[in-house]
């Protein structure tokens, strides 16, 4: 280090250029935003398997691929996730947001500053291009996941805002009213959305903020909910976890080792009846739903009770058909008076692929608790996410029969929900790598979904 960039005067260190972390961490990225990408290596930024970490010390997961990352990525311990209404009407300026966000996600995603001069240099008399609360933290295994909502193709009067409203999907639904539904609109729905999971919530955190931050003009922040403890599995290699209630949750989640279950319910086909729709082959569908639990009341029903309304014993989560907690439910098994063993009102039985025309989703879900209310009351509860390739056939027909029959509904509370196109991953190797290993975007460079814009 120059003695200048060691200098206490920050006059001196800003006149000796850039630090030695921009230098090292991403400085070729001023460069490559005012020029051209010639000069930089053609390396790729990430590897073949987005489920896999790439520097399992490091823990990170690329960014790039045939699918975004935070989808089949082994479900994170942290969950940040942020809808925004976009508050431009210039097509060109949502389209240079998705550009500028795409750069940050591939940087912050590898363990970089969200800028080229990072938190602590560049121009002094500018605010630094990173916020500096991760600084020296870990990535954390951070995956950050886009999608857009109905209401950026057209508004509630069916005002086509942005020239996108032929590409609408047949599937990007507004949901329906479902039974028992208490939804506040200021939690519920976006123009566009930004899942962020890590296994530190300040890594999360940084990369939400630095996106929201490099919306301003463009976007401005709906709804956001930070999660903690995962509360499903999506690889066979993770234990499952518990949600508030206390009971394992997701066992019968789809899991990434399931390649031909993941491709029939997570990814949609090419090819599909939808012509509207092709811009979204190999992307998915996010199903957002806040359900706030009425902690207090479930803390003083019986364990029997607890048990009946699941469907699985608390301890082992076995179904009470009998077996362990990987054992199918048998829902044929019966008991004293004929009645089944797994009641007819159960989460298990009303949310088992059998009972719902074999449909699968996959969940990753988590914990949140939000402080409590003006009765002194838990608000608390869980976050709960699903990828579906179609929400028609994977996620509506269910809910509606839950939110009617499951007995668990005394005790829940839906009161956020929203429903999200994610397109496909940017190509795998169409982010230039600069010399100093740095994904780098541009102008011209791919950006998360350019397609649907073509």
């Amino acid at each position: 280090m120059t003695e200048a960039e060691q200098s206490p005067d920050p006059r001196q260190r800003e006149r000796a250029g850039l630090s030695r972390r921009a230098l090292l961490g991403g400085g070729l990225l001023g460069a490559a935003a005012v020029g051209a990408a010639a000069g930089f290596g053609t390396a790729r930024a990430t590897a073949a398997e987005p489920a896999v970490a790439t520097d399992a010390a490091a823990g990170t997961f690329p960014f790039t691929g045939e699918h975004q990352a935070g989808i089949v990525t082994p479900a994170q311990d942290r969950l940040y996730i942020a809808a925004f209404d976009v508050t431009t009407d210039d097509r060109d300026d949502l389209v240079a947001l998705l550009q500028r966000w795409t750069t940050i996600a591939a940087r912050v995603t590898q363990g970089l500053s969200a800028g080229p001069f990072g938190p602590a240099a560049g121009p002094y008399d500018a605010p630094p291009d990173d916020t500096g609360e991760a600084l020296d933290l870990p990535p954390a295994g951070l995956t950050v996941t886009f999608g857009f909502g109905r209401s950026l193709f057209v508004d509630a009067d069916g005002r086509d805002r942005f020239g996108l409203a032929d590409r609408l999907p047949d599937a990007l639904l507004e949901l329906p009213h479902f039974p028992a539904d208490n939804l506040d609109p200021a939690r519920s729905d976006g123009d566009l959305v930004v899942q962020a999971c890590a296994d530190d919530p300040q890594v999360a955190v940084h990369a939400i903020r630095n996106l929201s931050r490099a919306a301003f003009g463009a976007a401005t922040i709906r709804w956001t909910q930070l999660g903690y403890g995962r509360t499903s599995s999506t690889s066979t290699a993770q234990r499952t976890p518990r949600n508030l209630f206390g009971f394992k949750d997701g066992t019968a989640n789809l899991k990434v080792e399931e390649t031909a279950a993941v491709d029939e319910h997570v990814w949609v086909p090419a090819g599909q009846d939808d012509p509207k729709a092709t811009w979204m082959t190999g992307g998915s569908y996010l199903v957002a739903r806040r359900i706030r639990m009425q902690i207090e009341t479930w803390d003083r029903t019986s364990l029997r009770e607890q048990e009946a309304l699941v469907g699985r014993t608390k301890g082992e989560g076995a179904p009470l058909s009998g077996g362990t907690e990987h054992t199918e439910p048998d829902f044929t098994v019966t008991g004293r008076d004929d009645v089944p063993l797994v009641a007819l009102n159960s989460h298990v039985r009303l949310a088992h692929p059998t009972q719902n025309d074999g449909v699968r989703m996959l969940r990753r879900g988590y914990n949140f608790t939000d402080g409590n209310d003006a009765l002194g009351r838990l608000d608390a509860g869980l976050f709960f996410i699903a990828f579906v390739v179609d929400p028609r056939t994977h996620f509506v027909p269910m809910q509606n029969r839950l939110s009617r029959d499951d007995g668990l509904m005394e005790y829940l509370q839906h009161t956020g929900s929203g429903l999200f196109a994610v397109p496909p991953g940017v190509p795998e190797g169409s982010l230039v790598v600069g010399s100093d290993g740095t994904p780098i975007t541009t102008g011209s460079s791919p950006f998360v979904g350019q397609a649907l814009f073509a």
